[in-house]
């Protein structure tokens, strides 16, 4: 089992270019990872809980308000290695397309993604970490599924069959919180993925786990790594910021 101080080769991603219009008007100034959540900033918590566990070579894929955020970064945070990535296209492009824009920063080493709207106990990370497998999806059990949730089947062994959108409820074991560990072999098949996708304009809206949808299917693994009961959520909306705040403070 791997340590948090082995982790110190492992590098972050952070998903940062959307628009958050979900929850205007609190982002018609402010890029939604700086809203404050129990008084800190989401990217601050993220970034806090990555330099604690080892990880200081972050990336952050950026558009929308993305002066605000490098400039946050760089003044609260100078310690990190922190490489800024712009997708000029996150009005009209979605995950998939931003992820790919990380890939000859990430140059197959094993990497931590992040969904930049994710506020989450450290705990999880940690245990993200040091599992036992190198392609791990964080996924909670006990939580309402719906139609907007990335729902995740699963075989024995915890090996992840699907991770989509299109999953029912009644098929899904849990939610995908939008944290993932991904080794550094599957880094390079995933960007590899990722650009045959992107090749095709019609899939610049697709979110990243097509992409671990279609190494899936070709068995490369994947696994469940179960978080139930451990605080995190997911900030789409103004009622999920007010839960935020309930849940942290």
């Amino acid at each position: 089992m791997k340590t948090i101080k082995e982790s110190t080769n492992m590098k972050a991603v952070i998903l940062a270019a959307g628009m958050g219009s979900r929850i205007r008007p609190l982002t018609d100034n402010c890029p939604k990872s700086l809203l404050k959540v129990a008084g800190h900033t989401i990217l601050e918590m993220m970034i806090s809980h990555s330099r604690d566990c080892g990880i200081t070579d972050i990336i952050f894929v950026l558009g929308y308000l993305q002066e605000q955020i490098k400039d946050y970064v760089t003044d609260n945070f100078p310690e990190i290695n922190a490489h800024f990535i712009t997708n000029e296209q996150y009005a009209s492009t979605n995950t998939g397309f931003s992820l790919l824009l990380a890939r000859d920063i990430v140059a197959g080493s094993s990497f931590i993604k992040f969904d930049a709207d994710v506020v989450f106990d450290k705990t999880i990370l940690s245990q993200l970490i040091s599992c036992e497998h190198d392609n791990a999806l964080c996924i909670d059990k006990n939580i309402q599924l719906d139609a907007e949730e990335i729902k995740v089947i699963i075989r024995e062994g915890n090996r992840v069959v699907k991770a989509s959108k299109s999953v029912t409820p009644k098929e899904a074991i849990g939610e995908s919180i939008g944290i993932e560990k991904i080794g550094a072999d599957t880094a390079i098949q995933l960007f590899a993925e990722l650009e045959t996708m992107m090749q095709d304009e019609k899939n610049h809206q697709q979110y990243y786990e097509a992409a671990y949808e279609r190494l899936i299917e070709k068995e490369l693994p994947f696994y469940a790594l179960d978080i139930s009961g451990i605080k995190w959520i997911e900030i789409d909306t103004k009622e999920d910021f007010i839960m935020a705040n309930e849940i942290f403070n």
